[in-house]
């Protein structure tokens, strides 16, 4: 059943997320939610500061580096470079589930932690160790839950049950329990590690177990037939558009401003990107599988890494400067009042000086904005969160589209 060529099931995904951005914002349900979890959860923050605490008093500098070391293991950046080399080495399928299901985790990680905005432990008296920048930026967000949990729990254990389900490992059920204890022990390490590292107290890890459990079995009930989706189905690429975009509105304003809804778009971003590329390149062309038992394969993988990430970082910035340019003339033609944190400086200026001077007409275009869309926040009035989406989508795109045309056009 089809409505004007347009699945139903896409119509009605879509206009679910509209009802629930019209209820959710008629309703204050972010403010309601925080106002009776907030407090909760703040206790349990100043109740848990001892524990971590008496953890830091055993620290060392040995580990020190083994936790920070399994820190950026999992991290969001770990995950971005090792997500094209899936893509690259004929993983495709894997490649693009962990990435859906990364934005995943990440999304529903973040909203909680912003509806919540509960602290991090107080530095001082705790200790943070902040190894490497994006551990600073982290450091930044609300606490609770502990992301790095629900990354960990979700990405290692679908990754074994993919590898399992696909007889990609020997078929001896001693290996198989000997990686689940390896991946098991990971995940303790990670959640310990937040601790020691006094990035997080018990209540943000108990919280990410079971939020990373939860949205780990429902995606091993829909990975298989999203993957079919979204390189075989219909109207995917105008559907999943329409999605992201809807999705920068379905987010949570925190109590203050946060670096969370960044990494949310920029995410978002990526997932638009491979879907638009995966879908294409699914239709003309396949890359092929490597393997480095031999020479021959190893040498090709080798060639498409010096060759993909030098095109995915080109891409990366040119569609971030093409971005910088377009969008804002994009917005001035629809009468779209915006204005730039930092990408673009004029605009920047114009939000320093916007509390002194505001035209009428300017003042006019917002209110009409915000009466069109009233789940509208400062956040979704930045051109950089529309730079940046568009920025990352080129970035997923190269990665699942534009490298491997090269590499098939270059016989690696």
């Amino acid at each position: 059943m089809e409505a004007v060529g347009v699945p139903v099931w896409q119509v009605i995904t879509l206009v679910t997320i509209l009802s629930w951005l019209r209820f959710s914002s008629f309703t204050n349900l972010t403010l309601r939610a925080r106002s009776i979890l907030q407090p909760l959860v703040t206790q349990r923050v100043l109740k848990g500061t001892e524990t971590i605490l008496h953890i830091q008093r055993s620290k060392n500098p040995f580990w020190d580096v083994v936790f920070a070391v399994a820190s950026s293991v999992v991290s969001v950046e770990f995950y971005t470079a090792f997500l094209p080399l899936l893509f690259w080495c004929g993983q495709t399928r894997l490649a693009r589930q962990m990435t859906i299901l990364m934005a995943v985790c990440i999304y529903v990680g973040n909203c909680v932690k912003d509806v919540v905005s509960a602290p991090r432990p107080a530095s001082p008296p705790v200790r943070r160790l902040t190894a490497i920048k994006c551990e600073e930026e982290s450091a930044m967000e609300f606490g609770l839950p502990s992301s790095h949990t629900i990354n960990t729990i979700c990405l290692s254990l679908y990754l074994f049950n993919y590898f399992m389900n696909h007889q990609q490992f020997p078929s001896d059920s001693r290996v198989w329990w000997l990686v689940l204890g390896i991946i098991c022990l990971v995940i303790v390490l990670v959640a310990y590690g937040r601790l020691y590292l006094g990035m997080h107290t018990p209540i943000d890890v108990y919280a990410g177990i079971p939020i990373g459990l939860c949205l780990l079995m429902f995606w091993c009930c829909v990975d298989d037939h999203i993957d079919q989706f979204v390189t075989e189905g219909e109207n995917v690429l105008p559907f999943w558009t329409s999605m992201s975009f809807l999705v920068l509105f379905a987010y949570p304003r925190p109590e203050y401003k946060t670096p969370s809804f960044e990494f949310h778009t920029a995410f978002n971003g990526v997932v638009l990107g491979v879907v638009y590329g995966s879908h294409r390149f699914y239709s003309y062309g396949q890359t092929t599988a490597l393997s480095i038992s031999t020479l021959q394969d190893t040498l090709n993988l080798i060639l498409r890494l010096a060759i993909g990430f030098p095109v995915v970082l080109a891409v990366k910035e040119l569609s971030k400067e093409l971005a910088k340019q377009l969008l804002p003339w994009v917005c001035r033609a629809f009468f779209v009042p915006i204005y730039s944190s930092s990408y673009v400086p004029p605009l920047q200026e114009k939000a320093k000086n916007s509390d002194k001077k505001s035209s009428p007409r300017d003042e006019e275009t917002r209110n009409l904005w915000l009466r069109l869309l009233p789940v509208i926040d400062e956040d979704h009035l930045d051109v950089d969160t529309g730079i940046r989406l568009l920025q990352y989508a080129a970035l997923g795109w190269s990665v699942a589209e534009l490298a491997p045309s090269i590499f098939q056009y270059l016989g690696v």
